[in-house]
């Protein structure tokens, strides 16, 4: 069990809310985070073993064993600078809501605006990806009817619990997602030792094999299989967004999301390149219907290898809790500003509970909405990708350019120093390749989506909200 606040901690909570009444907001989240439950949030998000898993099949079709491999070290290089960038911002400026609050700080209403928008779509889509891959799952494995109408069911369910269990609190919410650390370090470790031990291996130079059903050619392949990867590194701005439940968040949260990200390329690799080696027949394994379920259950057998996919659902399950919890903060923190319709019951906060209860039920249901949408599971994780790093981006870039015009003197105590220009340029650099990547075919539902929610938000913001959307703004040079 994560251990209980003693008077330090508690003393570090006041100094906490002074912090946070001197960026313009109350306190009124229940601070229960420490440094290892703000990691273990971003890190249960990210969740190697849902994205790197359920998309393990688009990878290996696409690109083959090298997307496992060299795919996955290039994917994590990229994803590097976004994070050391975004944990500059978190330090500086720990506020619910984060990213909206650091383009709204740094560039203006309008740029808060779109962030937040552009974050809160991405986060009702991944949460849906999340859970949605796992009903997949669990059809599978459940021997459940094989058809769209029964994922969705099992979808639904999976998201009520969800929802249920965030609205209990951030305390429940805490021990869960300490518990989902281990889960997910110790299901990687279970099924890597197993595969390594027990099951036949191929080569290591199999990890450069490469084939694509692509009819483009093998580079195409190999660029649309990124996304296995891609969309495995979203979802860790999670420690950001919880930072007014955090204790020191302008440590603690910066600290979460780069360590997320490096101990999830660690064991991403290592549970990717000790599956791929364990594939047996190549070509059935491309033909099943779920690869990663056939190359356990037929490398380990059916009964550890079922044991083993059994507990990669379990943290897949982790990793859609922390998803709601994380999209519900977003959104509460912009609805407290006025930023979505129906404002003043979306920000409501549970007296019992102390959490942002209707904000999480929406959350839950805009999901599902999603869920519905989306024909194709690659459609669905490819919006969440482009949408979440768009909305990545955008401070990133504003914080750049107010550093560099001498705007931005509020620094946090974790902080890129001289480095701080060339890892933002690095990090802007690839999140505009992934909304170019991933926008194009097979992708292209996701990119229309995007565009539709891009004119709507242009059209919605100089119609309706422009001059009405005043978020605390605070002078940066200081």
């Amino acid at each position: 069990m994560p251990p209980s606040p003693d008077a330090d901690a508690l003393s570090q909570a006041e100094q906490d809310a002074a912090a946070l009444r001197a960026l313009g907001y109350a306190q009124e989240l229940r601070r229960s985070f420490g440094a290892f439950g703000n990691f273990a949030l971003s890190f249960s998000i990210i969740s190697v073993l849902t994205g790197a898993v359920t998309l393990y099949g688009h990878g290996l079709l696409n690109g083959g064993p090298l997307v496992m491999s060299l795919g996955w070290w290039l994917v994590t290089l990229g994803t590097l600078p976004v994070a050391l960038s975004l944990a500059q911002l978190a330090s500086s400026f720990p506020t619910a809501g984060a990213l909206y609050h650091w383009a709204t700080l740094l560039g203006g209403p309008g740029w808060g605006f779109a962030t937040a928008w552009l974050n809160t779509i991405g986060q009702f889509a991944i949460t849906a990806g999340i859970d949605f891959g796992l009903a997949e799952f669990l059809t599978s494995m459940l021997g459940l009817p094989d058809d769209r109408g029964t994922k969705l069911q099992v979808c639904a369910v999976l998201l009520l619990a969800h929802g249920a269990l965030n609205h209990l609190g951030v305390r429940v919410v805490n021990v869960l997602n300490w518990l989902s650390a281990w889960v997910h370090l110790l299901g990687v470790l279970a099924i890597v030792v197993a595969l390594a031990v027990l099951a036949p291996h191929k080569p290591l130079g199999f990890l450069l094999t490469h084939w694509t059903q692509d009819a483009r050619g093998y580079g195409w392949g190999f660029a649309i299989g990124l996304l296995q990867a891609q969309w495995t590194y979203t979802g860790y701005d999670a420690s950001a967004h919880v930072t007014e439940e955090t204790v020191d968040p302008s440590r603690n949260a910066p600290r979460g999301i780069v360590l997320a990200v490096l101990v999830s390329a660690i064991a991403g690799s290592l549970l990717l390149c000790a599956v791929t080696l364990a594939i047996g027949d190549a070509e059935a394994t491309r033909k099943a219907a779920n690869p990663f379920i056939f190359i356990l259950q037929t490398s380990l057998g059916d009964a550890l290898g079922g044991a083993l996919i059994w507990i990669a659902m379990a943290a897949m399950w982790f990793c859609g809790l922390g998803s709601v919890t994380s999209n519900s903060r977003m959104l509460f923190a912009f609805a407290r500003d006025g930023g979505v319709p129906f404002s003043t019951s979306i920000a409501r906060v549970s007296p019992r509970f102390q959490s942002p209860h209707v904000a999480i039920w929406l959350s839950v249901g805009m999901a599902f909405v999603v869920a519905l949408w989306a024909d194709a599971y690659a459609a669905m994780v490819a919006l969440s990708t482009i949408a979440l790093y768009a909305s990545y981006g955008l401070p990133i870039w504003l914080g750049w350019r107010a550093r560099r015009d001498g705007r931005w003197h509020r620094r946090g105590p974790w902080d890129l120093g001289r480095w701080s220009p060339a890892v933002n340029v690095a990090a802007m650099l690839w999140v505009v390749g992934v909304l170019i990547l991933f926008v194009l075919p097979p992708n292209q539902l996701a990119g229309y989506a995007f565009a539709g929610c891009c004119l709507w938000l242009t059209i919605y913001w100089f119609a309706f909200r422009r001059g009405h959307f005043h978020p605390p703004i605070l002078d940066t040079s200081r």
